[in-house]
């Protein structure tokens, strides 16, 4: 039980990192800055992150066997995904990818209509 505690502690702590690191020197907290809509209507929306020069993290839990966690760098176009064990609190790179080409996909594994049937269609 202690080294689940700790493990997740361990999450928890590279969390809080990563998001420091994101805020960097500002003093107001992510959520006292409402995102703003085109309309003026406030929306949800990802912190700095979206900018392109920070990491972004998503994390999720893997059931009983740990957390996973992708972190994803838009500047260099590149993820990565690493499984936390929540017992032993080792961390492990499971996948690392640059998504690049990937993005510049019109379509993959996409039942019909497909983007390019739903163009001629819109264009008819």
């Amino acid at each position: 039980m202690k080294r689940a505690v700790l493990g997740f502690l361990v999450c928890v702590g590279l969390v809080v990192a990563v998001v420091s690191g994101m805020v960097g020197g500002r003093s107001e907290a992510l959520a006292q800055r409402p995102a703003v809509g085109p309309v003026g209507v406030p929306t949800m929306s990802a912190p700095a992150a979206v900018t392109g020069s920070e990491l972004i993290v998503v994390p999720a839990l893997a059931g009983d066997k740990g957390q996973i966690l992708t972190v994803i760098d838009p500047r260099l176009r590149a993820m990565g995904v690493y499984h936390v064990d929540l017992v032993t609190g080792n961390i492990t790179l499971k996948s690392a990818r640059n998504i690049q080409w990937d993005l510049q996909i019109d379509q993959l594994n996409s039942d019909k209509p497909s983007p390019t049937d739903i163009k001629s269609m819109m264009m008819k």
